[in-house]
């Protein structure tokens, strides 16, 4: 995990809070994304209406926050090959 955290260092002349904030956002990414597949997943096993409601809007709702937290990265800055290079460390 610190070969990834290496990546992240500040630039000479930097904000120093500002590798720690991307780092942070990258992070909420991966949640978001994982909170919207698995309101995905849930669709498959409601029976009701009323639990098809909430899951869609529960769906509907995690990709708003997904989408919102991805423009923000943008915004940021922050590149595809970084979060990319994140879910690499997360995960192995």
């Amino acid at each position: 995990m610190m070969r990834w955290f290496k990546r992240w260092k500040r630039k000479p002349g930097g904000d120093p809070g500002l590798r720690t904030e991307q780092v942070e956002l990258v992070r909420e990414i991966q949640k978001a994304h994982m909170e919207w597949q698995i309101a995905q997943k849930r669709l498959d096993y409601v029976v009701e209406k009323e639990q098809i409601d909430y899951v869609v809007y529960a769906m509907e709702a995690a990709e708003k926050r997904f989408e919102m937290l991805l423009k923000q990265a943008k915004q940021s800055k922050v590149t595809r090959a970084e979060v990319c290079a994140s879910r690499e460390v997360e995960g192995g």
